[in-house]
C-alpha cells in the first residue's frame, strides 16, 4: 500500500455514490463553476474545516480537486477526524480525459489557482480595443 490517504478510481466510484456516498468537490468557486462532476457538493478547500458539519458522518465520502493536492489535504483532514473518506484518483483532469460528463452540460476542467481565475475572468470579457 503506498503512502497517503485511501484511494477510488473512477470506474469504483459509481458503485460507491449508488451504495450511498457522498461526492464532495474541495476546488475553488471559479473551478466549481466552469465544471465539476455530476451529484458532487462544494465544499472549497478553505473553508473545509467550518462546514465539515454539511458531510453526513455516517456515510461514506469521497473528495477530488483538479489533480489530488487539495483532495488529499481534505480526505486526510476528515479521515482524522473520524470520517470514511476516500480520495478521488486523478481529480477531475483524470474523469474529463477518461471522456466522463461534466455538469453544467458543455463543462470544462478549469486551471487552478488565483492567476487562473483572473484569465477565466478576463476570458469572459470583450478583448481591449486596439490602439
Amino acid at each position: 500500500m503506498g503512502d497517503g490517504p485511501p484511494e477510488i478510481s473512477r470506474a469504483e466510484l459509481q458503485a460507491k455514490l449508488d451504495a450511498g456516498a457522498q461526492l464532495v468537490d474541495v476546488r475553488a468557486d471559479h473551478e466549481w463553476e466552469m465544471g465539476r462532476i455530476p451529484g458532487a457538493v462544494h465544499l472549497p478547500l478553505a473553508e473545509l474545516s467550518e462546514r465539515t458539519g454539511e458531510i453526513d458522518r455516517g456515510r461514506p465520502v469521497v473528495l477530488y480537486c483538479r489533480g489530488g493536492n487539495r483532495s488529499t489535504m481534505a480526505t486526510e483532514a476528515l479521515t482524522a477526524e473520524g470520517y470514511e473518506a476516500l480520495k478521488l484518483t486523478e481529480g477531475i483532469v483524470g474523469w474529463a480525459e477518461a471522456g466522463k460528463p461534466l455538469d453544467p452540460e458543455g463543462g470544462a476542467v478549469a486551471e487552478s489557482g488565483e492567476a487562473a481565475a483572473i484569465l477565466h475572468a478576463e476570458k469572459r470579457l470583450p478583448p481591449a480595443p486596439k490602439s
